[in-house]
């Protein structure tokens, strides 16, 4: 098996104890107390080139970042910083994160937030509209166009929107491109973990004009992020880079401001 499939074998094993712990009537009283989604899609598509600055604990490939790090005073940070949106990894046992970060990061800023995760469960987008989450990930890569489309549906039904991940030319054969506002390519391949920062831009140029284009992992420096801004990329999803800094949120307003400065330069970015 590889680090993906034993990831998701460890979801769909969870799963029965959550629903037990947390009954869906329980959830869906929490919803009834929450405000409506924001829309991640709409933010996303305001200014040259979008970031959604992550806040991520741990990851299999990176090992331990921040373990002790406070979601609520990084959120605000990234929010002063300027980010457009923030994503946050709620997988326990190789990100060391959880439904409290989500939480946590809700109260913190009104920018809309997605929640990171291996959703494979309907019950996964309760979860993620009770807990404060905007949108949420689906990764392609594992779901079949039946569970994908119902994902999307379900989704679309609870108010979510879907950051729609895939890695493979293939895999975007499984979309319903009805129901796609936001698709994101990830760079690092999550079987071997190698990284290839072309790889979103070979891939997104197949995604229709209205669809948000949104580029993961691997992301550094401003070089790279207007490169992918001039190659017709929206959005660019950033984390490690973030949270290995001594303060991410500067961190972020550092690269931001770079970019933005490089970005002037050029016409050819929206």
């Amino acid at each position: 098996m590889t680090i993906l499939d034993r990831i998701v074998a460890g979801v769909r094993e969870q799963m029965p104890a959550r629903k037990r712990r947390v009954p869906v009537s329980t959830l869906e009283g929490m919803i009834r107390r929450t405000p409506p989604a924001r829309s991640m899609t709409r933010a996303l598509k305001q200014g040259a080139l979008s970031i959604i600055a992550e806040i991520k604990r741990s990851s299999p490939s990176a090992g331990m970042l921040r373990a002790q790090a406070s979601v609520r005073d990084i959120a605000t940070c990234y929010a002063h910083a300027g980010a457009s949106a923030i994503s946050v990894l709620t997988e326990e046992k190789h990100f060391a994160g959880s439904l409290k970060d989500l939480s946590a990061a809700r109260s913190a800023t009104d920018l809309p937030i997605l929640r990171k995760d291996f959703i494979i469960d309907e019950y996964q987008l309760l979860e993620a509209l009770a807990y404060g989450a905007d949108a949420v990930l689906l990764v392609a890569t594992v779901l079949d166009p039946v569970q994908l489309r119902a994902l999307q549906q379900a989704a679309v039904s609870l108010g979510l929107e879907c950051l729609v991940e895939v890695y493979e030319e293939h895999e975007m054969d499984r979309i319903d491109w009805d129901l796609v506002t936001m698709l994101g390519v990830n760079n690092r391949d999550l079987r071997t973990f190698e990284v290839d920062l072309g790889h979103s831009v070979r891939l997104l140029q197949h995604a229709p004009a209205r669809v948000v284009r949104v580029t993961e992992s691997g992301l550094r420096t401003a070089e790279q992020l207007v490169a992918l801004c001039q190659a017709g990329i929206d959005a660019a999803l950033i984390g490690e880079t973030l949270m290995r800094a001594p303060d991410p949120g500067e961190a972020l307003q550092t690269l931001l401001a770079s970019t933005q400065q490089a970005l002037y330069a050029h016409a050819n970015c929206r």
